[in-house]
């Protein structure tokens, strides 16, 4: 399933110059990707072209088979009506719920699920707000800063658990974390400012998994001097 961008151009309106000048993108396909690059480049703005909630852009996004893409954000919220196992139980389809109790387990958050999601820690919410889209069906899910204010162990516990349950599907993570990147996933994509050419650059990940020992410590060097490169 590569999801693609094509000699994709945006400026927002009155902006004084563009994020994006023929920019060219591809997700290869299932598995753990990753938008890697430093705060202004147009990370989260790429994504929500792929989402479509974005539009007006020179260039085209090609699905191929990516009929559904989901993204979820860092301090997104959910609605307050119920608790968040009753808000997991109305969205989920019902394969989804057949993996709501493992997600939990795994997510850490089995003592929050009978409280009101405004009750629950910054990390705890957003764990929470994860599990909901993984509930959910898609064909690529955007994951934008999802697991910030999560502790390192429980964030490595989650990507291989998540790496390990959707094997057929597709994820685009989006971090500031070169190490994590790096080790977790089999493509990342390089973003960096619009006046760099290419403005993206692929880099093969280490595509970390549970039976494997990675040392990412080449690759993250490699991603940074790529973006600070001319």
């Amino acid at each position: 399933m590569p999801l693609e961008g094509r000699h994709i151009s945006f400026r927002y309106p009155n902006a004084t110059g563009e994020v994006f000048s023929d920019l060219n993108i591809r997700i290869s396909g299932a598995g753990f990707h990753a938008l890697f690059g430093p705060s202004g480049v147009g990370k989260t703005t790429l994504a929500k072209m792929l989402t479509g909630a974005i539009k007006g852009f020179d260039g085209e996004i090609v699905e191929n088979g990516a009929r559904r893409v989901l993204y979820t954000y860092n301090l997104e919220r959910l609605p307050g009506w119920s608790n968040v196992r009753t808000h997991f139980e109305e969205i989920a389809p019902s394969a989804g719920r057949r993996r709501m109790d493992e997600l939990i387990e795994t997510f850490g958050i089995e003592a929050n699920v009978s409280s009101r999601f405004h009750r629950l820690s910054l990390g705890q919410q957003n764990r929470a707000n994860l599990i909901r889209y993984l509930l959910q069906d898609f064909d690529l899910l955007i994951m934008d800063e999802s697991l910030a204010n999560v502790d390192e162990l429980t964030r490595e516990k989650i990507i291989l658990k998540v790496k390990t349950m959707f094997p057929e599907r597709s994820f685009l993570y989006i971090s500031h974390n070169v190490a994590e990147v790096a080790k977790f996933c089999s493509q990342v994509l390089v973003l960096r400012s619009r006046s760099k050419i290419p403005q993206v650059v692929s880099v093969q990940g280490q595509d970390h998994r549970e039976d494997a020992a990675p040392d990412p410590g080449r690759l993250e060097r490699a991603m940074l001097e790529i973006v600070h490169a001319a």
